[in-house]
């Protein structure tokens, strides 16, 4: 397969993206098609991979849109941008997936734009992956709508079912969803009529799950709106990121710290290693054409090797045309 990568969106673009390009060249034979300041490209790859050069193409594109950007006028009036570029070699199917850690709305923008919906899809959803005690699950929407209706979150329910099995390896997952309490009439009217949807479909649905059990793995498919999902997936993220910085800041504090820090060196290890995004890579864009991953903005060159690789997984699994399926089925 050949995946698109945007090699000018991120906060460390394009060293940390090109250098996660070439691992990902040596580690998953795929085929490479990067997209941006031909210089640049060319620079980086000579100083980090230059025996590798020869299994990637470079389009050149000038342009970038920056986070500082307006999305749907940037995807608009950038059209010699990284981004715009490469969604459009997926679109003329020049590439089968294109992965990018730049602009987040712009991405979104440019999926549904240029890449288009699935037919029969309402609204395409940001999906992450996010860390639990007993694995990982997935969870969408997380900020490509903020504002739904019931039958988006049903959809939702389905798209990530689809992915938690194909992708995840989950069988037959258990879709939660995310409420004030685990009671059918809890929530606003938006949530207690997805419920209703959720509980009489033919999805593992196993009933609302309150914030406080989400990272028990008890769901393998988190379901919220969009505005719920962003606070959730930052939520995670800073509550995760602060309290390794605390136990690691403790155990230096003290000699006796430090003698248990020793000890339990390589079990802190695995623990931060669970629960560090560079290992999850990137958020799928669930519901378009081709698959499209979000790849965290601040991505250093592993967790973007690690997006590529979900990249690989996502088209290879066949997903989106089992979304397809199942969804004009119930059309």
């Amino acid at each position: 397969m050949k995946i698109v990568v945007d090699a000018m969106g991120g906060d460390n673009a394009p060293e940390e993206i090109i250098k996660g390009t070439l691992q990902a060249v040596e580690e998953l034979n795929v085929e490479i098609i990067i997209v941006g300041k031909e210089s640049l490209i060319k620079d980086n790859i000579n100083k980090y991979g230059k025996n590798l050069s020869n299994k990637i193409e470079i389009v050149n594109a000038e342009d970038v849109i920056t986070n500082e950007d307006k999305p749907v006028k940037a995807i608009r009036r950038k059209k010699d941008s990284s981004m715009v570029v490469g969604l459009n070699l997926v679109k003329e199917n020049y590439g089968d997936a294109f992965v990018s850690a730049g602009n987040t709305g712009a991405l979104l923008s440019g999926g549904l734009f240029i890449i288009g919906r699935i037919k029969g899809i309402e609204r395409p959803s940001l999906a992450p992956i996010i860390p639990t005690i007993v694995g990982n699950s997935i969870l969408l929407d997380v900020g490509a709508n903020a504002d739904c209706k019931p039958e988006f979150l049903y959809q939702f329910g389905i798209m990530g079912s689809i992915y938690a099995e194909k992708v995840l390896n989950k069988k037959i997952p258990k879709v939660g969803l995310i409420n004030i309490g685990t009671e059918k009439t809890k929530g606003s009217k938006l949530y207690i009529d997805t419920h209703k949807l959720l509980e009489e479909s033919d999805l593992n649905f196993i009933g609302n799950i309150e914030s406080r059990n989400l990272l028990k793995g008890d769901a393998d498919v988190l379901v919220c709106d969009g505005f719920v999902g962003n606070i959730v997936l930052k939520l995670t993220e800073g509550v995760t990121s602060d309290l390794m910085n605390q136990i690691k800041s403790q155990l230096k504090s003290s000699i006796t710290g430090m003698i248990g820090g020793a000890l339990i060196k390589n079990s802190m290890k695995e623990l931060k290693s669970k629960f560090d995004y560079n290992e999850y890579g990137g958020a799928p864009l669930l519901g378009l054409k081709s698959p499209v991953i979000k790849a965290h903005g601040s991505s250093k060159s592993k967790a973007f090797k690690n997006a590529l690789r979900q990249s690989k997984i996502f088209y290879e699994s066949e997903s989106i045309k089992l979304i397809e399926k199942r969804i004009n089925k119930e059309a």
